[in-house]
């Protein structure tokens, strides 16, 4: 008798890079980090409400962005911090992002942001990336985010009641589709974090919308 072995999720890197190959997420161009990245609806209240807490300090922040993507985002904060880092898991999307991007502040890094050590800075910004991943994956995260006095979290959720953080294999799917969501907070993470406020909501549909919230390390 032949016993079959139940075959391995891919790593999470060659998920990504296959997500971007095959345009799962839309667009016509090489490289596209799908709506929550370029639709005005979801990044004018995003950016709008970021710049105006970067700008509450009279010191500059040293950002980290883990989860850069396509970078259509991130470049729209960078003049507001001292220093900015942007992570992607994809090293040909980096190697692109270096390549159009250039700016004095700015660098660009390839790491697993599960895995890897990650840079220091003083913020963290984590846009869209938890929805994507394991619990495995966000437990190790959430470790290394310690470092960072600051979070900057935003999650694609359920508007209604709805469980938090139901388990799934990495991918271009996220949580929605078992009526859950991450909150980082609730268990199994019970992030060792402080929420200080709600940055935006942004609508996506009757049943869903883009939640970003501001968090405190202590």
């Amino acid at each position: 008798m032949t016993i079959k072995r139940k075959k391995e999720p891919w790593p999470t890197k060659a998920v990504m890079h296959q997500i971007y190959e095959k345009k799962m997420w839309g667009g016509d161009v090489d490289f596209y980090s799908g709506l929550g990245s370029h639709s005005s609806k979801f990044v004018a209240p995003y950016v709008k409400e970021v710049s105006l807490f970067f700008n509450s300090f009279n010191t500059r922040l040293e950002v980290c962005d883990l989860g850069c993507g396509d970078f259509n985002v991130g470049i729209q904060l960078v003049n507001l911090t001292k220093k900015y880092i942007a992570v992607d898991i994809v090293p040909n999307l980096i190697e692109r992002n270096k390549h159009l991007f250039k700016e004095d502040n700015l660098e660009f890094l390839c790491l697993d942001i599960s895995k890897d050590k990650l840079p220091n800075a003083d913020c963290a910004i984590v846009r869209q990336v938890m929805q994507h991943i394991s619990n495995t994956e966000i437990i190790s995260l959430l470790k290394k985010l310690r470092k960072y006095k600051y979070l900057i979290i935003t999650e694609h959720l359920p508007v209604h009641s709805f469980v938090p953080n139901k388990d799934i294999i990495s991918g271009q799917g996220i949580r929605l589709k078992k009526n859950s969501g991450v909150d980082i907070l609730q268990p199994p993470f019970l992030a060792k974090t402080k929420l200080i406020k709600n940055l935006t909501i942004s609508s996506y549909d009757s049943k869903s919308a883009i939640f970003t919230n501001l968090y405190q390390n202590f």
